[in-house]
């Protein structure tokens, strides 16, 4: 990855705020400013060290998980679409309202994402309508039994230090 390359070591700040916020992210109007006040930095420090580290790919993504089922509405679906039409319907996809998780797989359904609506009427709605824009059939795929996983873990940054 030369993203990485190109970040400097991660300073105390870096390694505390990827520590200190896999789980237990702020919900409050200024989310950043209540971690700063955690970590004893400036809220500015904190914005622009989150966004080093995601443009750096140290970090995918920042921000809270809700439990969706309490949430509203959503599913996992996927479609077939020729290779060569992969990136574009990608596009459309993406601009759908309430998809996220949007992703190629090695398989016949070679386009998977998670739609989300307020409630399984306007999920259903957002369905048919990005299934017709596709012109091709949507696959849908209701969870049937949640499962937690817990994807926050201790870092042992002393083993990761390069001397």
């Amino acid at each position: 990855m030369a993203a990485l390359d190109q970040l400097a070591p991660l300073d105390e700040l870096d390694r505390h705020l990827i520590d200190a916020f896999q789980r237990g992210l702020p919900l409050c109007e200024r989310p950043f400013a209540a971690m700063a006040e955690r970590v004893g930095a400036s809220e500015a420090q904190v914005i622009e060290r989150l966004q080093t580290l995601q443009q750096c790919q140290v970090l995918s993504r920042v921000g809270p998980v809700f439990d969706h089922a309490r949430a509203g509405a959503s599913l996992l679906a996927a479609v077939a679409v020729p290779d060569a039409e992969r990136d574009r319907m990608a596009e459309v996809i993406n601009r759908s309202p309430g998809v996220n998780h949007n992703y190629a797989r090695e398989h016949d359904f070679n386009l998977w994402f998670v739609m989300t609506a307020a409630d399984e009427g306007r999920l259903e709605a957002r369905l048919d309508a990005l299934e017709e824009e596709l012109g091709v059939p949507v696959l849908r795929l209701p969870m049937l039994e949640g499962f937690h996983i817990d994807l926050g873990f201790p870092i042992p940054w002393a083993e990761l230090e390069v001397s």
